[in-house]
């Protein structure tokens, strides 16, 4: 069949995912077109021509960003039929673009794409009945690498910058899946607390075509990349005895900063340059409320272990969610400032919004207080509401503000611009933001710390720019 496959956002990066559904889909036989929305036109000819579209919503913005492609699709060429495949495909169950003969799958999504092709190349009635959710066998994945060739070039995306050089990067999968069940995370929703991991030879096979393709820096792209910890170390080896002064970043959870400690300082041998981390919130109701697995002194410990090993830390933040006070969001600020994270952290995180997709696990017992902000006619999709209407419009003005300059490179001056929203809006800040404490300063002054030039997040609403590229 002639199917087009269609990434929408992925943090900034080449899309490894649709480079993998590609190599699948060819090697399978089918006719396949492909298209990164994010920094491509709109393959308006392959949508006309294509007999099934594919869509990757691994995240919030995609799957906004998808329903505009879709939508197009409907409006220039007429209905096709339309897989999403992803973590946030749940969410769409229902929706109005989505048919009978549609295929919504999440998890490990290669069997159902590859069934619904053969379905609708023999021409079979079907009837869709829901999600389609697999976390496949428990033995590590593998199959064709990534199709990295097929995609657009890594010059046409994000760049690590260390200081004053700017490197070119590429995604990597070393797992998939999350072993913690954190009660707003859309992985546990999907994956249940189990990870499954990606075999060590693919692994680094994709490493070595990357860095063919130019990339000096890989961005490890697991949920967290400490869930199978002697797995990592092994990924981390083998990329230094490969390729020699290759440095990397990834994802990894304050509670295993904590618990492996005694790993950051080879990790940052092997080349760990920064790491990522959902710090989330400050206040330890919530943070228990989410089933984090950490406090605030616990991110505290993570900060000063990281630093100690000459590893930067970068926060994602969640500042709103139905349980958010000005208390909080002062308490957020100041962390951030006492633990020297302001140069470290894109002024999109002060804006995030509690997201709900459909299965999350917050759904699955709420609190009252998440009761009262859904209401009786929720979906139980993002549809809460502050019981404080201030507290949500003050989110909106922080959106508002970020949006203006996501790709701004001077994260000291959108936050001052923050604390002081925040302070006009009733925020008990003081007046001078604090100064960095002991071991918790960091070593680099703010324009040296390494970090990927991607500024926007996967959680964060589609920006009025991202739209107008996809929907025309």
């Amino acid at each position: 069949m002639r199917v087009l496959c269609l990434s929408t956002y992925e943090l900034g990066q080449q899309p490894v995912g649709l480079g993998a559904e590609v190599a699948l889909l060819e090697a399978a036989g089918h006719e396949v077109s492909a298209a990164d929305l994010s920094v491509e036109a709109f393959p308006a000819e392959a949508a006309a021509a294509a007999e099934a579209v594919v869509f990757s919503v691994t995240m919030h913005t995609a799957t906004e960003l998808s329903l505009q492609a879709a939508r197009r699709i409907t409006d220039q060429s007429g209905k096709r039929p339309f897989a999403f495949l992803g973590l946030y495909a749940p969410v769409l169950d229902g929706h109005e673009l989505v048919g009978d003969q549609d295929l919504l799958a999440a998890g490990e999504t290669g069997e159902a794409l590859l069934g619904w092709l053969e379905a609708l190349e023999a021409g079979a009635s079907r009837a869709r009945s829901g999600v389609e959710v697999s976390i496949g066998r428990p033995r590590p994945l593998s199959g064709p690498l990534p199709a990295r060739r097929r995609l657009p070039p890594l010059e046409r995306y994000a760049r690590y910058l260390e200081k004053d050089r700017a490197i070119l990067v590429a995604g990597v999968e070393t797992t998939r899946g999350c072993n913690h069940s954190c009660r707003h995370c859309p992985v546990a929703a999907i994956y249940g607390g189990r990870s499954r991991a990606v075999e060590l030879e693919a692994v680094l096979a994709d490493v070595d075509q990357a860095v063919s393709l130019g990339a000096g820096h890989i961005s490890f792209l697991d949920p967290d990349f400490l869930n199978r910890p002697r797995h990592a170390m092994a990924v981390a080896a083998g990329l230094a005895a490969r390729h020699p002064g290759l440095s990397f970043d990834a994802t990894i959870k304050i509670e295993h900063l904590n618990r492996h400690r005694e790993l950051l300082e080879p990790l940052a041998g092997y080349g760990l340059s920064f790491v990522t981390s959902a710090f989330e919130s400050t206040d330890d109701r919530v943070l228990a409320l989410l089933d984090k697995g950490h406090t605030a002194a616990g991110a505290r410990q993570a900060v000063a272990a990281c630093r100690r090993a000459g590893i930067e830390i970068r926060p994602s933040w969640l500042p709103f969610n139905p349980w958010t006070t000005l208390s909080s969001l002062a308490s957020l600020l100041d962390f951030a400032a006492r633990a020297d994270l302001v140069a470290s952290t894109d002024a999109v995180q002060y804006s995030i919004r509690l997201l709900l997709p459909t299965g999350s696990l917050l759904l699955r017992e709420p609190d009252p207080v998440l009761e009262a902000a859904l209401g009786p006619e929720s979906t139980g999709n993002s549809s809460w509401r502050h019981s404080e209407p201030a507290i949500d419009a003050l989110q909106a003005e922080v959106a508002a503000l970020v949006a203006r300059e996501p790709a701004s490179s001077d994260p000291v001056g959108s936050f001052e611009a923050i604390w002081r929203l925040m302070a006009k809006a009733g925020a008990p800040l003081p007046r001078e933001i604090p100064q960095p404490e002991g071991e918790l300063a960091s070593h680099l002054a703010a324009g040296e710390r390494p970090r990927l030039t991607e500024a926007w997040f996967c959680c964060a609403e589609p920006t009025a720019a991202q739209l107008e590229a996809v929907s025309g």
